[in-house]
């Protein structure tokens, strides 16, 4: 682990390295920039994009990577779509404004080196790492409009086999028997704590300036979910909660936890990319996180992304097969994470 971080530090010294390299060869190609020409106009583009991308992590360009690969889908596929070209258009001014970030919070922090932290230097530099969580919600809902960008029906049929042969009944179904609200009201506690994992490592990661972890986690869940996004464009399940509406023979009653989770699927739900779940991808990359950067976070993860897997089926918004298939998506973001990173450092060490 000690090993490790010492890796992680000197990479991180050699970006810094490349942000202040591409720095100085932009400035020194546009050193002859005459007024505002187009020339003059272009260049300076040049040199803004060169430190941007030079500021760019290995999140971001997982990031790029996804959207990219999410748009030569609408591509191919753009008959499937009202407005194809309104999505690439969005996806594309996505990355913009992530460029943009990485290259403003450079500014900021030459500025903190030079003069002293300031609110804003502090803004610049809170977002630079702040804003992967939107991120991931941009793109979660985004599939909102993907989920047919391949196929016009739904998969459910093949998934509500998959759970009858594997249990012999229909979990979504069957654990209406066992409703009760004490226990409706723990389960959407589990599910609520989804939200929790991610955000909790970050901070105590972010707060002990332990930067390297922290950016290698948002890079296992950011693996995670993009292979769970495109695996729900080319094979889209809606979830139990439509496929098996007015099958209940009442809703699920709580207490302030269910209102809560009620109202965060009123405004966010998404009709589709029910497989493989986001939920359990999500919290297994954290889990794993957890236990290769805070190993004592782990054990206190542990039950709680457990009794989440179940709650994400006695909620009814997921089968059994869509848990199996986010274990799978989260474990990989995270055994994938670790490679590239450990690519990254020895190209980086090759390079010095």
């Amino acid at each position: 682990m000690h090993r490790e971080r010492r890796d992680h530090g000197a990479l991180a010294s050699r970006e810094s390295g490349h942000v202040a390299f591409a720095e100085n060869v932009v400035r020194a190609a546009t050193a002859t920039t005459l007024g505002w020409d187009g020339a003059g106009l272009g260049r300076l583009a040049l040199r803004e994009l060169a430190v941007a991308s030079a500021a760019c992590g290995l999140f971001e360009w997982v990031a790029f990577g996804y959207l990219a690969a999410s748009s030569v889908l609408i591509l191919l596929f753009a008959e499937n779509l009202a407005h194809p070209f309104r999505l690439i258009g969005l996806q594309g001014f996505v990355c913009a404004l992530v460029l943009l970030l990485c290259r403003v919070e450079v500014r900021a922090a030459e500025e903190a080196r030079l003069g002293g932290e300031t609110l804003s230097t502090r803004w610049w530099h809170f977002w630079r790492f702040w804003y992967v969580h939107l991120f991931f919600l941009f793109c979660f809902e985004e599939m909102g409009q993907l989920v047919h960008l391949v196929q016009p029906g739904w998969n459910d049929a093949k998934l509500i086999a998959f759970d009858h042969w594997l249990t012999g009944v229909n979990p979504s179904l069957w654990l209406e028997r066992l409703t009760h609200p004490a226990l409706t009201e723990f389960m959407e506690f589990a599910y609520f704590t989804y939200f929790l994992f991610l955000l909790v490592l970050g901070a105590i990661l972010y707060y002990r300036r332990e930067r390297e972890d922290y950016w290698a986690v948002m890079t296992y869940s950011a693996i995670g979910y993009s292979l769970g996004y495109v695996i729900a464009t080319l094979f889209p399940v809606q979830s139990p909660w439509f496929t098996f509406a007015g099958m209940w023979h009442a809703d699920l009653a709580g207490g302030p936890f269910t209102a809560a989770i009620n109202l965060i699927e009123k405004c966010g739900r998404v009709h589709g990319a029910a497989f493989p779940s986001q939920h359990v991808a999500g919290a297994t990359a954290a889990l794993l996180g957890a236990w290769r950067h805070r190993r004592w976070l782990f054990w206190v993860f542990l039950p709680l992304v457990v009794c989440m897997d179940v709650s994400t089926v006695y909620v009814r918004n997921h089968y059994v097969a869509d848990v199996f298939g986010g274990l799978i998506t989260g474990t990989l973001g995270y055994l994938l994470g670790r490679w590239l990173l450990q690519i990254r450092t020895a190209s980086g060490a090759a390079a010095d």
